[in-house]
């Protein structure tokens, strides 16, 4: 599934970001997941969502991350809480396992 991510940007250590994964078709039957790459580090997984709903998050951004998603609208999201220095990256999304990624959207997290 083709998918495009947005909503990266510039934000102080505290603020919040909300990133969208519009895929490019039905992302109603598939378990779909966010990953970060930091700046001269390997792309990590972060999130994923169930298509039944269900949630896992890593310990690193528990209680700050939130991942929700809307099939209607092909759409999966990750609300991004008191952002941390490090969390600066690049946030990819994905069918989980697929590893079919866009060109992912910058976040960066700095006074």
């Amino acid at each position: 599934v083709q998918v495009e991510e947005s909503g990266g940007g510039l934000v102080q250590p505290g603020g919040s970001l909300r990133l969208s994964c519009v895929a490019a078709g039905s992302i109603e039957h598939y378990t779909m997941a966010w990953y970060r790459q930091p700046p001269g580090k390997q792309r990590d997984f972060v999130a994923s969502i169930h298509s039944t709903g269900s949630t896992y998050l890593v310990d690193s951004v528990k209680g700050r991350f939130f991942i929700s998603r809307e099939n209607d609208k092909n759409t999966v999201y990750l609300q991004m809480n008191s952002l941390k220095p490090e969390d600066t990256a690049v946030y990819y999304c994905s069918v989980l396992g697929r590893n079919q990624y866009g060109q992912g959207t910058q976040v960066t997290v700095s006074s």
